[in-house]
């Protein structure tokens, strides 16, 4: 990997000539430029016809939203703000060390809002990552993107407060991804005066799942692809994993849709070859012990299989989001309607997925409940799927300044 003289401890995977030093000194963009969607459209392309990328879903599915077409239906409802929005100049992205392709959204996020960006990698070494810096390297090097190839770098260095506040001095924006502790740990990190952070914390997601409808859907084993998708993609590590599964009918209902529902993630998991490491196993006995002690009126479900653990709620408690762990850990409730459900959503819930239910409505009984958390609501199998709207941050809108002509 190539370092930079003024920078010795960083490692750049993605650089343009110019130190990024210098970005302050950049200017910044309209929203949706055409020199930032062409490149990504460009990078896309370049994604879509690569072999390697082709074995990683998630790296497939980030080409598909840089591609030009996708690119137009995202600007569509900024068509008004064009010409009176431009970025703010300089993003300091901090990527999460559980989702490998998540620093590629927030780096396009940036460059859609106008902006130049630094975004630095997590330690750990995943090949999507390698893959998509190794495109983006070259797509940004070719002579049609000249004028931006300045704009972004992308870094990976060793944990080091000295590193973050250097990057902190010149940036109008700083975007942090990956939980409670590494929020506190870059906000150590003084920022300039007119600068301020959008942060992503630690949350918890779940899904609602209306028990009828779900027995009278055909295609239940592409249901459970998208539930695999939701979860075991990312060893439900990713904020937006469904953790807590609310089962809404009659008790006969919820007992035949659960068992039918189980039975055919069962069959995905053995199709998708997937298995838990020896610590996530213990990590998930761990947490069940943990909510055991804690919870009240709980009973762990039998299962032949390590790769599902369910733990039954007779009731639903606040703390609940306390007892979370990856790789298959999910609780249940079971109830007539959501009323129970409502009272227990703190601020730290993000994303609600649903079966059988209208959105609209679920969005209505969020707001009408007064209900602090709750950013998203999306079908079962979409709960991973990035949108310019994210844990309620309009991001284009946060990340460019409205310049008012009255």
């Amino acid at each position: 990997m190539p370092r930079q003289a003024n920078f010795p401890q960083v490692n750049f995977l993605v650089k343009g000539d110019a130190d990024p030093g210098q970005m302050p000194g950049f200017k910044p963009f309209p929203i949706f430029h055409p020199a930032m969607t062409g490149f990504l459209s460009d990078l896309s392309k370049v994604l879509r016809n690569d072999k390697e990328a082709g074995q990683y879903p998630d790296v497939v599915t980030f080409a598909f939203f840089c591609r030009s077409a996708n690119l137009a239906a995202l600007e569509k409802p900024y068509a008004s703000l064009k010409k009176s929005c431009v970025g703010r100049g300089v993003t300091f992205h901090i990527a999460p060390s559980n989702v490998p392709v998540n620093f590629a959204y927030s780096l396009a996020v940036g460059l859609l809002s106008g902006n130049a960006c630094i975004v630095r990698l997590s330690e750990k070494q995943f090949p999507q990552v390698d893959i998509i810096c190794k495109a983006i390297q070259g797509v940004l090097h070719r002579k049609v993107h000249a004028g931006i190839r300045d704009y972004l770098a992308i870094v990976r260095y060793a944990h080091s407060d000295e590193i973050n506040a250097c990057f902190s001095r010149i940036c109008d924006t700083r975007i942090i991804w990956g939980g409670d502790n590494t929020i506190a740990r870059i906000r150590r990190a003084p920022l300039p005066p007119r600068a301020f952070d959008v942060t992503f914390a630690d949350r918890y997601s779940m899904g609602v799942i209306d028990a009828e409808a779900y027995l009278a859907l055909d295609d239940k084993y592409g249901v459970a692809v998208g539930f695999f998708n939701d979860t075991y993609l990312f060893d439900q590590n990713a904020c937006t994993s469904p953790r807590l599964l609310v089962w809404i009918g009659c008790e006969e209902t919820v007992e035949k849709a659960k068992a039918v529902f189980w039975g055919a993630v069962d069959r995905v998991l053995a199709d998708k070859g997937y298995s838990n490491e020896p610590i996530t196993v213990v990590d998930k006995l761990s947490a069940v012990c943990s909510a055991v002690l804690c919870l009240a009126d709980i009973k762990v479900e039998n299962s032949r299989k390590n790769t599902v653990m369910r733990v039954k709620l007779n009731r639903l408690d606040s703390a609940l989001s306390d007892h979370a762990c990856g790789g298959g850990l999910f609780y249940e409730y079971a109830d007539t309607s959501l009323d129970a459900l409502m009272k227990i959503i703190s601020r730290k819930y993000q994303t609600l997925t649903y079966i059988g239910f209208d959105p609209g409505a679920l969005r209505d009984a969020v707001i009408e409940n007064g209900v602090t958390g709750i950013d998203r609501i999306v079908p079962f199998g979409r709960a991973s799927d990035f949108s310019l709207i994210w844990d309620g941050y309009d991001l284009i809108r946060q990340l460019s300044r409205m310049v008012d002509a009255q």
